[in-house]
């Protein structure tokens, strides 16, 4: 996730399987190994009981009647309040919270485990004790432990020197994350609970208010000057942001820093795709409904208002609200049919460009090497094993790699089939090669099983424009204030996801979902929502 081209390395990361941008406390922990209340699952199930009281089931029925054949008009009059475009962790985050009549999400920051429980579901989990092991220049090798103590024992160690300067930085993180944390999370943009919040946690309020506009690496250069720690705190950064600890706003540094401690990260049995797999579920239990391999191609409006979307096929939905969990580029580039972008997107895109995306290698191999040796600094790839902690992703005597750095789709423009096949292989044998030279003798003979991905790939499972993996500020920004919230220019219409506050990684996406779905509730006029249906993942090649 670094802000470096493909094969130009300048920086070494390992991690252990879980962290997709940081993914703390809030995204795995099951409740029986959390103290955060609530009900008891089988692991890995979900519960329904006393949670569909208000299915529309005549409204459901005439969906499959109606959908069967491509170009009808399926309107959901009072039934549906909203279609969400898209299903990442966003889009169900804001669905759940719609299908469940806008509960509420209290402190914790551990937003995908109530989401989860909000619908009934649970997953059992594996502790990991380690979130991330850097690999840093200069021998520089530092583990960021599941124990916050342990970790500050362990990066003080290389800079005893920088005691103070550490403590006061990571205690300026916990300040953030202890005062979001206090809060009932729902909608900035609601004035009846920014008031009621205010004057419930004046302190806690005002702490993140001064915080909004400020970014870690500044705060960082008030404590710290050690030139190689604050090369390790823009490494911390690259991992929540992609970009360095001067262009990551605070808060969002804050979420990730603290949350991998507060409740420790913890790895899904059977793998993250369970996580969407059971939103999912939980979201069609609820009497809501999921469209797979729907490639919406246009958000319908009529005078001015977003009150449908148009599927490749011809089908069209409609309902009282639409949320976009497409990026804003696809969304108001692709998406919104208009000649002429809102002035609030050209000031966001002002501010912010996509990032770069990745190439990604998974690899099957023999399980005949100590893979969790990661001690020798080898370049700014990042390496994920998972099986060391679930061995049941992989069949006995094997292991999956998961590698990854970032790429440029430029890099893969104009290739014929055949060069871009190729490329791929080229690619892949020199990170393959750099691995077994460091890390890993005879890993090549090992390899059973070989899956390049590109920023092609990216674009077209993702759909997401160019296979970015999110908006990236053109230069130092004011914290988090040039982020856009959930509503638009158009009546109707709300963003969730990446591109919109608090920005990117697993807590962010989550929170935006959160906010989304009571943004959405309010303006509708309905606190306790009925049903919402969430079309699959948008196919940007699709969309003209």
């Amino acid at each position: 996730m670094l802000n470096f081209p493909s094969l130009s390395i300048n920086h070494t990361f390992s991690y252990n399987p879980i962290n997709y941008n940081h993914i703390p406390s809030l995204k795995f922990q099951s409740l029986p190994l959390c103290s955060y209340g609530g009900t008891k699952f089988p692991s890995g199930s979900c519960s329904y009981g006393l949670r569909t009281k208000r299915v529309l089931v005549k409204g459901m029925m005439k969906v499959e009647e109606e959908v069967v054949e491509s170009g009808k008009r399926v309107d959901f009059g009072d039934g549906f309040d909203a279609i969400v475009i898209g299903s990442g962790i966003g889009g169900l985050v804001a669905g759940t919270q719609l299908a469940v009549k806008g509960a509420k999400v209290l402190g914790n920051l551990n937003l995908i485990t109530q989401a989860l429980e909000a619908v009934g579901c649970r997953m059992e989990v594996i502790p990991d004790p380690t979130t991330v092991h850097f690999h840093l220049p200069n021998h520089l090798s530092v583990r960021v432990h599941r124990e916050y103590d342990k970790f500050i024992e362990e990066l003080t160690s290389y800079f005893p020197h920088e005691k103070d300067g550490i403590l006061k930085f990571y205690g300026e993180c916990w300040k953030i994350f202890n005062a979001l944390n206090s809060l009932e999370l729902k909608s900035l943009e609601e004035p009846l609970y920014l008031f009621g919040q205010f004057f419930q946690k004046p302190l806690e309020c005002l702490t993140l208010a001064y915080y909004l506009p400020q970014n870690a690496g500044a705060i960082a250069r008030k404590y710290i000057k050690d030139p190689q720690l604050l090369s390790f705190i823009d490494a911390e950064c690259f991992i929540v942001s992609t970009v360095n600890a001067l262009q990551t706003p605070m808060i969002n540094a804050s979420m990730v820093l603290c949350d991998r401690h507060f409740g420790g990260i913890n790895y899904p049995l059977g793998g993250v795709g369970g996580i969407a797999k059971s939103l999912a579920k939980g979201l069609v239990d609820q009497g809501s409904q999921i469209l797979y391999k729907a490639n919406v191609t246009s958000i319908i409006t009529e005078q001015g208002k977003a009150v449908g979307v148009r599927l490749s096929d011809g089908r069209e939905f409609f309902a009282k609200t639409i949320i976009s969990n497409a990026t804003r580029w696809d969304t108001f580039g692709k998406l919104i049919k208009q000649e002429t972008l809102p002035k609030e997107e050209e000031n966001f895109q002002k501010v912010y460009v996509k990032a770069p995306s990745f190439l990604s290698i998974h690899m099957g191999v023999k399980a005949e090497n100590n893979w969790s040796n990661l001690e020798e600094p080898y370049g700014s790839i990042f390496l994920s094993i998972p099986t060391i902690l679930d061995s049941s992703l992989a069949p006995e005597g094997r292991h999956i790699l998961h590698i990854f750095t970032t790429s440029s789709m430029d890099d893969w423009k104009g290739l014929s089939r055949i060069e871009y096949e190729a490329k791929k292989q080229v690619v892949a044998d020199e990170i393959i090669s750099r691995l077994e030279k460091k890390l890993f003798p005879g890993l090549k003979s090992a390899i059973d099983f070989i899956e390049v991905g590109t920023p092609k790939t990216h674009r077209r499972y993702l759909a997401r424009d160019e296979g970015t993996y999110g908006p990236m500020p053109r230069s130092i920004p004011k914290g988090l204030l040039g982020m856009p919230f959930n509503t638009t220019s158009i009546d109707g219409l709300y963003c969730v996801g990446d591109s919109c506050f608090p920005g990117q990684g697993v807590i962010a996406v989550a929170f935006s979902g959160v906010m989304c779905a009571h943004r959405v509730a309010a303006d509708i006029g309905k606190p306790e929502l009925s049903h919402s249906i969430a079309g699959n993942c948008l196919q940007v090649e699709s969309i003209l």
